[in-house]
């Protein structure tokens, strides 16, 4: 029983990270039409992020603060090849192309991450993890009304961003489920932002988005990224790959797309279509199946 609200909550914490992204996404397109680069706004979201949890797991407990040294590397390259890269090139594709087209290439990252399941892990999926999977995948895509976009047409270096953000994708949840056999999905974030903090402050003339003026309505939405959009979601999505296998949990975040649907037709009056709406349902019941199926193999 205990493991079965483990699930639950794994699920729950997973939604509520692909929910608090979404919101993020759209301060962030505020931010970019404010006259802000993708470069300035990571380095603000990442070290911003990194402070606000370096204090408050200081004051929380500090045994979260302990690490190996000879785990350095591995937190390297979650923070530089996984979250770092990973929030750069989803934000980059923002920039140069449509954001229903970024979203669209973002979300093909649980694909990558089955992949990887099945060749180097061994790990056998079942008919309803494949139904799942690809029923988010062609949800995504009606979510977003890629049926509209033209994306031979678009510009390449966004559509490059938008796959290498998949990677990166793949590339933190599987690294992320792999340390936690040693740290705290807490432990495991701060380190990892801390190495896309130094990253981006070398890639980027250091602090230099810190320095700038803003205005008190852009501060309030850049302090939404970094905490809202940042410390909670990656925190709840660790915390949720914890508790239910990394590919169940990328394929859980692909509501992250539909909430974006649904806050643009509260707040912008963008209504969805017939289509769209469609494809949000075939996103949640690919989730449902695949609690479903979970449930039902556990003891």
């Amino acid at each position: 029983m205990n493991h079965l609200i483990s699930s639950k909550l794994g699920y729950l914490y997973v939604s509520l990270a692909a929910v608090l992204w979404a919101t993020a996404g759209s301060a962030a397109k505020f931010l970019f039409n404010r006259g802000m680069t993708p470069y300035q706004l990571i380095q603000l979201r990442v070290t911003l992020a990194f402070l606000g949890l370096l204090i408050w797991l200081a004051g929380r407990d500090r045994q979260l603060l302990k690490i190996a040294v000879k785990d350095l590397f591995y937190f390297m390259l979650l923070g530089i090849l996984g979250i770092g890269a990973a929030q750069f090139f989803y934000l980059f594709a923002i920039s140069k192309i449509k954001v229903a087209a970024a979203i669209l290439l973002h979300y093909t990252g649980p694909i990558f991450v089955a992949l990887y399941a099945a060749i180097f892990r061994h790990q056998k999926l079942s008919r309803n993890i494949l139904l799942a999977l690809w029923g988010t995948v062609a949800g995504c895509f009606l979510v977003v009304g890629a049926y509209n976009l033209d994306l031979l047409s678009m510009n390449r270096s966004g559509i490059v961003g938008g796959l290498l953000a998949a990677v990166a994708f793949a590339t933190y949840t599987l690294l992320s489920e792999y340390g936690m056999q040693k740290y705290s999905p807490w432990t495991i974030l701060l380190y990892g932002l801390l190495f896309a903090t130094l990253a981006w402050n070398v890639l980027h003339p250091p602090l230099e988005a810190l320095l700038r003026f803003y205005a008190p309505a852009e501060w309030i939405w850049i302090l939404f990224i970094a905490i809202c959009g940042t410390i909670l979601p990656f925190g709840l999505y660790f915390e949720g790959i914890n508790r239910i296998r990394s590919t169940h949990a990328s394929i859980t975040a692909t509501l992250e797309p539909i909430t974006a649907g649904v806050i643009s037709a509260v707040f912008l009056g963008e209504m969805l279509s017939p289509l769209q709406i469609v494809g949000g349902m075939l996103v949640i019941a690919s989730i449902i199946l695949l609690q479903w199926k979970r449930d039902r193999d556990d003891p």
